[in-house]
């Protein structure tokens, strides 16, 4: 997401470098570059435009200190204006009512009701929710059916109501459902239509008085860009909802929805859809996202998703492997497997300061780890526990078994005692020594 701004935001930077300091002819070709940039990723002009102001009035405006370098003032400045630019800071979702109902609206194909079934998932293992699904949407072809699969996936049970074509009606049900049931939340899944009509409109206004729900989202295909943003504007003279949700932004390399979106409509953006899996979805930091954005990366959500993942007495028990220099290839298999569940590789990756430009060209999927495994997969139990018994013939016999080659084989033995190395001297008093020299000089490591 956001690559092709990303890229020409840098190169924009790259005309402050080497620059004693800043002044109105080299921020005036900087802005230039930087509003073509955001026009190129499908910014309103109005937005871009009026960016590119604000960010000249306040970089002209700084007292430069001798230390800092222009360029990296640039940045800074950039970087404030994009956050805020996508609302500064992230908004909750309303969730206090017994049982909270949250309303899910947008066109048809924007992805609502695999939304839907996310946030369901999202409430229950994040927050602690019990919530009901709604199949509210009784005009499209399997959108039921649709629903019942997702909701099998996440466990979590879905109201729906055989040969009822009213969707105010069911909503209604499906709350005193939830009330008498003892679900906390409720979420209403509804039609979408390729286009705005006034039929569509009228619906989910009589849905929206019927239930009066605290929360209505608004789901819309970023990849559409501005028509994006438009849609957005209508739905929302309509409808005033609560906040914006962003779909397939994975596959958005411009990002001009994201950008201009919050300034048009004045509405949070609270969710992002980051996959086609029903966990690929992502809560909206305006902050974090400015950092990805100027490559900055985001180590603050690639921490929480490692917590989510994190096993404290599995952990104990690992560290106590770890000194011992007990730890081996099933425990490395083990550790492959906590990753894997934190999403994509290549994004993961990303989030580490400047590696998604390092990674830009790479080709790394949800399978990077799978010679691994095969290979992992191939060794006895005694083995994985003691790779020094790894001579020739069962190296051989390994790669035949998984698929891969000996120098394969050969390469992983060797990543591993290096990192098993490794993972002892940080367990020692001499690393323990360095990391506590690295977190006074850099707090919070």
């Amino acid at each position: 997401m956001f690559e092709n701004l990303s890229e020409r935001l840098e190169q924009s930077f790259r005309m402050l470098r080497g620059q004693g300091r800043i002044t109105e002819i080299n921020v005036a070709e900087t802005l230039k570059d930087v509003r073509r940039a955001l026009l190129d990723a499908d910014v309103n002009f109005k937005i871009a435009k009026q960016f590119t102001d604000e960010v000249r009035e306040e970089a002209l405006g700084q007292k430069i200190l001798a230390a800092v370098k222009p360029g990296e003032m640039m940045v800074k400045i950039v970087h404030d204006h994009l956050a805020s630019l996508m609302g500064e800071e992230h908004v909750e979702m309303d969730l206090k009512g017994n049982p909270s109902v949250v309303l899910i609206a947008g066109l048809q194909g924007s992805g609502k009701t695999t939304f839907a079934g996310k946030l369901a998932s999202f409430l229950k293992k994040k927050k602690g929710r019990n919530p009901l699904l709604v199949a509210g949407d009784v005009y499209r072809p399997a959108a039921i059916d649709q629903l019942k699969i997702i909701g099998e996936q996440v466990q979590i049970p879905v109201y729906t109501e055989d040969g009822n074509k009213n969707p105010v009606k069911i909503a209604k049900a499906a709350v005193r459902e939830a009330r008498m049931k003892g679900f906390n939340t409720v979420i209403i899944d509804t039609a979408g239509r390729l286009a705005i009509d006034e039929e569509m409109m009228n619906e989910i206004t009589a849905i929206k008085e019927a239930v009066t729900p605290h929360e209505i989202l608004f789901v819309v295909d970023s990849m559409t860009g501005q028509d994006a943003v438009n849609t957005a504007k209508e739905f929302n003279e309509r409808l005033d909802y609560d906040g914006v949700v962003l779909t397939k932004l994975d596959g958005d390399t411009r990002g001009g929805a994201a950008l201009s979106i919050r300034s048009v409509v004045n509405k949070p953006i609270k969710f992002v859809g980051t996959g086609e899996k029903l966990d690929a979805m992502d809560v909206f930091h305006p902050k974090r996202m400015a950092d990805r954005i100027l490559g900055m990366g985001d180590i603050v959500s690639l921490v929480e998703k490692a917590q989510e993942q994190y096993d404290q007495e599995e952990a104990r028990k690992l560290q106590k492997k770890i000194a011992k220099n007990q730890f081996d290839l099933t425990d490395f298999m083990s550790q492959i497997q906590q990753i894997k569940k934190m999403g994509n590789i290549k994004d993961l990756a990303a989030m580490i300061p400047g590696a998604g430009k390092a990674l830009k060209n790479l080709d790394m999927d949800d399978d990077a780890f799978k010679g691994i495994e095969a290979i992992i997969n191939s060794m006895t139990p005694e083995e994985r526990s003691d790779p020094s018994l790894l001579n020739g013939s069962r190296r051989r016999r390994i790669a035949e078994g998984s698929g891969t080659t000996v120098p394969e084989v050969n390469r992983l033995v060797k990543q591993f005692g290096e990192t098993r190395k490794m993972m002892k001297l940080m367990t020692s008093g001499k690393g323990k020594a360095m990391a506590r020299a690295m977190g006074q000089k850099m707090p919070g490591m």
